[in-house]
């Protein structure tokens, strides 16, 4: 299954920098073995012009319950406000159409 999840980070005030810093090396290398490991496909900083930090990201994972697992290990998790939307494909989803012909 595919999930688009959008994370909206937001840091605590009072947090020290170095733990901001530690965490978001330690969340570059879980994302990257998400990746190796097929559950991360894409990932994008979206533009919100908000002071938080908005990230989309393309999952895949075998069920709802799988993804928030694998959310929940993430070093900045319990920063995030995160939105989930399984997506379903769509009969003119120029993939499939490429895929059948």
């Amino acid at each position: 299954m595919e999930f688009l999840v959008q994370f909206d980070l937001d840091i605590p005030d009072g947090v020290a920098r170095p733990e901001v810093e530690d965490r978001e090396k330690a969340e570059a290398v879980a994302a990257e073995a998400l990746a190796e490991e097929g559950h991360l496909v894409r990932l994008w900083r979206a533009s919100v012009g908000t002071d938080r930090t908005t990230v989309v990201g393309l999952y895949r994972a075998g069920s709802r319950a799988e993804l928030e697992s694998l959310l929940a290990a993430l070093p900045l998790y319990e920063w995030m406000h995160t939105f989930i939307t399984p997506l379903v494909q769509h009969p003119n989803d120029p993939a499939g159409i490429r895929a059948t012909s």
